[in-house]
């Protein structure tokens, strides 16, 4: 980044750890030491939309997945979506659709029990400032070893569900245009019926940890990295939370509607995306408010706060007294993403015994048929928000344009500003501090998100921090293993 403008410093954090993926942080500080700007900068390149054109049509919900061995399926069911479109389908057979759903919830269930247990719980646990030799999930599992054997496990029984119904716990083949190529046998569903009782439970406790600790943290957990915002997911007909299908609403911090429950089909009459120089990701936003106003978040905080309820018990009651900690009005603390995600799992424990007793899910129409149409979009709720899939197909059956909008994508702008509140709030003279570094990974980590699954490994990746004067002589290193 250049320093050329009088008086600023900067400060690089690079790469910053414990998300899938790289990226770094550069922070400007004008003479005084205050922030003058702050950046989140993803510099990987990925290059699916190019890369897919030209395949055949078929090959898409096997290819997108590839992007990510962390939520896959989001892809795989995005793209399948998608290319149930193309092929004309409007209505897939009641065992293809519940198929989809099961694979989908076991989907989200496995990935907010990772990074709930793996990232997030040693900064609640111990705490943003505690000594990083127990700040891991090694540390998690010296003192607190029954919570790592239930994430260990909660993440198991997630990928088993995935198995059964996409036939294998990564990069599966179980949706296809039109369907899905198998059904759940008997067997497979006694499997998940013996365990599911066990999940319900951890389910609850880990939502009890995640609610606790933001109920005994508020005043501090309201200002630390959070802003009002809109926010944007996907909704049922009836208003419900629905993470596989719906209608597109964004709301605004106050709860108002910018975007009221619109065919997602039409998505780019809504949406558009802002390329900017410092980062290979876009910078999605609402069209009708433009790019200062018009940005979002996306994801679980999104989803509960858009939505008018949730169609299982246990989980709406948790809503309920999710919303009531704003009146009924939006939830725009960013670290209130936890307890949202957590009543998501719970919400996904739910559905999976619901669809574990559909008979149904024994049936063996699988498959529906329909004219080709040439073009298809398909949008799902991945565990970190809103994704969507966009292609064209010509008369070959070859993909000649794909567009994707990637949850974190969503939440790009959102993630940028986090680091800016922070660094404000917690860059205090030339000292870098393990506590600052800390602080401001805390703040992205509360979006989870999914640059790609390279730095999932312990958070054991070095975090380089650079501090410059403005003459761009440096001045200060520190190194966090």
């Amino acid at each position: 980044m250049s320093t050329q403008a009088t008086g600023l410093k900067r400060i690089a954090i690079e790469p910053v750890t414990r998300v899938e993926g790289h990226g770094k942080v550069t922070l400007l500080l004008d003479e005084n030491n205050k922030i003058k700007q702050a950046r989140l900068h993803i510099v990987e390149f990925r290059g699916f939309e190019r890369f897919v054109q030209g395949r055949p049509y078929w090959e898409a919900p096997v290819l997108v997945q590839r992007l990510c061995g962390i939520c896959p399926v989001s892809h795989h069911l995005a793209a399948a979506k998608a290319m149930d479109m193309v092929v004309g389908v409007d209505k897939l057979p009641p065992t293809a659709e519940k198929m989809r759903r099961l694979m989908h919830y076991g989907q989200f269930f496995q990935s907010h029990a990772l990074h709930f247990f793996h990232l997030v719980s040693p900064d609640l646990l111990f705490g943003f400032d505690a000594d990083p030799a127990i700040r891991n999930v090694i540390g998690v599992a010296k003192k607190f070893p029954d919570l790592a054997v239930q994430g260990v496990m909660m993440r198991k029984y997630g990928q088993e569900l995935i198995r059964a119904t996409a036939g294998k716990k990564i990069h599966g083949t179980g949706a296809i245009p039109g369907g899905i190529n198998k059904n759940l046998s008997i067997e497979e569903r006694d499997f998940f019926l013996k365990d599911l009782d066990q999940m319900i439970e951890w389910s609850r406790g880990a939502l009890k940890i995640a609610k606790d600790y933001t109920a005994e943290n508020l005043e501090r957990l309201a200002g630390f990295g959070s802003f009002d915002s809109n926010h944007t997911s996907l909704v049922r007909e009836d208003g419900a939370m629905d993470i596989y299908h719906g209608r597109l609403r964004s709301i605004d911090a106050e709860g108002n509607r910018i975007i009221d429950d619109v065919d997602y089909v039409n998505y780019l009459d809504y949406i558009a995306e802002e390329v900017r120089p410092w980062s290979y990701m876009k910078f999605p936003f609402i069209k009708s408010l433009g790019p200062e106003k018009g940005w979002y978040r996306v994801g679980p905080l999104a989803r509960i706060n858009a939505c008018d309820f949730i169609d299982t018990p246990e989980a709406e009651a948790e809503r309920k007294e999710f919303m009531a900690l704003t009146n009924g009005k939006p939830n725009n603390i960013t670290m209130a993403y936890h307890w949202a995600r957590m009543i998501e799992e719970l919400h996904s424990i739910e559905k999976i015994q619901e669809l574990l007793h559909d008979r149904d899910l024994q049936g063996t129409d699988l498959v529906a048929k329909g004219d080709m149409r040439g073009e298809g979009v398909g949008l799902i709720e991945a565990p970190r928000g809103t994704l969507f899939h966009h292609y064209k197909v010509n008369k070959d059956d070859q993909i000649t344009m794909a567009n994707l909008i990637v949850s974190t994508t969503n939440n790009n702008e959102p993630m940028n500003r986090a680091v800016q509140k922070v660094a404000e709030d917690y860059l205090s003279g030339n000292e870098i501090t393990e506590g600052l570094l800390n602080h401001i990974e805390v703040a992205i980590r509360a979006y989870d998100p999914c640059l790609s699954c390279a730095t999932h490994a312990m958070g054991r990746m070095p975090l380089v921090v650079e501090l410059y004067d403005a003459g761009d002589t440096l001045v200060d290193r520190k190194v966090k293993e």
